[in-house]
C-alpha cells in the first residue's frame, strides 16, 4: 500500500462526506465518523499492523515517533499538503498501533454559525474572569472556545496566548496579537507555560485543557489578577465541574481554592452535540453564570444546589440543559428519544416535554 496517496484518498472522502473523525485500527476497515455515527469504508481493505505503522510514519516526525514508541501513546497535530489540519492521537491496542484523527475546520465559525446562544459572546467581551467550556470528548468544546477567541481577535486589541496539546485551530492575528504555544514543542508542559505567562504581558489566556492542581491553580490566579482565562474540562455539567476542580486539590488547599473560584469564575458552559432530524448535529447546552447566589454556594460547599439555581435562573441568562433539550424537541430539531438519551435528569425532562 502506498500510504501517502491512500491517506490523501481517505481524507478526501472524510471531507466530501462531511465527517469529523478518521480511525485506523488493525483488523478493521478505515472508519470515519459522520454526524456522530461511525461509518466503515467497506470498499477499502482491512488494515494490517504494517498499514497502521505506515500511516503513523506518514503522520509523525521521527522525533515524535520516538516519543510515541517510548510512551506508547501521543497527541499530535498534522497538516496535509491540501492544508487540511488534524488533531491526532496514536496508541497501542493488543500490541498493534491504532490512530484517531479529528478534522479541524479551516474556518473558525462564529457563535451564531455554531447555533450557540448569543449570551456566550458576553463572556468573550469581559476583561477578566475564568470561563470554562465542558462536556465529554467530541462535543465541540474546542470549536466553541475557538469561536470565543476569534471574537476577541476581531473586536479588540489584546495579547492572546494559547497553551495547547497539540495546537488545533490556527488563529490569524486581526485586531489582537496572538501567540500559540504547543506543549513539548514550544514549552515543557502546561504548568511551566502558565507560570511563564505571567511575565508575557498577556490579556487573554486560552488553556487547551485543565490538567492537575498546578494548572488549575495558575489559571484561577491569572483570572484573579486581571486576565481573561478560557479553558475546557471533561466533565458533564457545571456542578460536577466545580466539584472536580476543588477535589483535584489536597484537603488542606480546598478552602482556599473555593474562595478563589467563587471570586474569579465568570461562567461554565456545558454542551452536547445531538443528531439533528434534518441531518448533521445541533448543540444542546447548560450555562451557569456566576452571580452572588452561585458564589455563595461555591464558598459554602453547597455545589449540589447549583442545578436548582440554573433551573430557576433563566431571567439572569442561565440555561438549563433539560429546557434546552425540550426546546429542540418542540422546534422539531431533535427526536424525543435523543433528548432522553442526552438528558442527565430524564424525570425532569419528562415534565418539560
Amino acid at each position: 500500500m502506498e500510504y501517502g496517496p491512500t491517506f490523501k484518498k481517505y481524507i478526501n472522502v472524510l471531507s466530501h462526506e462531511g465527517g469529523s473523525d478518521l480511525h485506523f485500527s488493525v483488523g478493521a476497515h478505515p472508519t470515519i465518523r459522520i454526524s456522530g455515527f461511525l461509518s466503515p469504508m467497506l470498499k477499502e481493505p482491512i488494515l494490517t499492523p504494517d498499514d497502521t505503522l505506515g500511516f503513523l510514519k506518514l503522520l509523525l516526525t521521527p522525533e515524535k515517533e520516538k516519543l510515541f514508541l517510548a510512551g506508547q501513546e501521543i497527541d499530535f497535530a498534522y497538516e496535509s499538503e491540501e492544508k487540511m489540519r488534524f488533531r491526532g492521537n496514536a496508541f497501542f491496542q493488543r500490541g498493534s498501533i491504532a490512530i484517531a484523527l479529528r478534522l479541524i475546520p479551516k474556518v473558525i465559525r462564529s457563535i451564531q454559525e455554531l447555533n450557540l446562544p448569543d449570551i456566550l459572546t458576553t463572556f468573550a467581551r469581559k476583561s477578566q474572569g475564568f470561563f470554562l467550556v465542558v462536556g465529554p470528548v467530541g462535543q465541540g468544546k474546542t470549536t466553541t472556545l475557538a469561536a470565543l477567541t476569534e471574537l476577541i481577535n476581531t473586536e479588540r486589541m489584546e495579547h492572546i496566548v494559547t497553551i495547547e496539546d497539540p495546537i488545533e485551530y490556527i488563529f490569524e492575528p486581526k485586531q489582537s496579537l496572538i501567540d500559540q504555544r504547543e506543549v513539548r514543542i514550544d514549552t515543557k508542559d502546561f504548568e511551566t507555560a502558565l507560570q511563564s505567562a505571567f511575565r508575557q504581558d498577556i490579556d487573554v489566556l486560552l488553556v487547551g485543557e485543565m490538567r492537575g492542581p498546578e494548572t488549575m491553580s495558575a489559571a484561577v490566579t491569572a483570572a484573579e489578577t486581571g486576565h481573561l482565562v478560557l479553558s475546557t474540562m471533561h466533565t458533564n455539567d457545571a456542578a460536577q465541574t466545580v466539584d472536580r476542580i476543588i477535589d483535584t486539590f489536597q484537603a488542606s488547599q480546598q478552602d482556599q481554592i473555593r474562595l478563589q473560584l467563587a471570586a474569579s469564575l465568570s461562567g461554565i458552559f456545558s454542551q452536547r452535540l445531538i443528531p439533528r432530524i434534518s441531518g448533521g448535529l445541533i448543540p444542546a447546552c447548560e450555562l451557569l453564570i456566576n452571580n452572588k447566589a452561585v458564589s455563595n454556594l461555591v464558598r459554602e460547599r453547597r455545589t449540589h444546589e447549583i442545578p436548582t439555581v440554573i433551573e430557576t435562573g433563566s431571567s439572569d441568562g442561565m440555561i438549563d440543559m433539560n429546557r434546552s433539550l425540550a426546546e429542540l424537541v418542540a422546534r422539531g430539531e431533535i427526536t424525543v428519544e435523543s433528548a432522553y438519551q442526552y438528558s442527565l435528569n430524564p424525570n425532569l425532562l419528562q415534565k418539560l416535554l
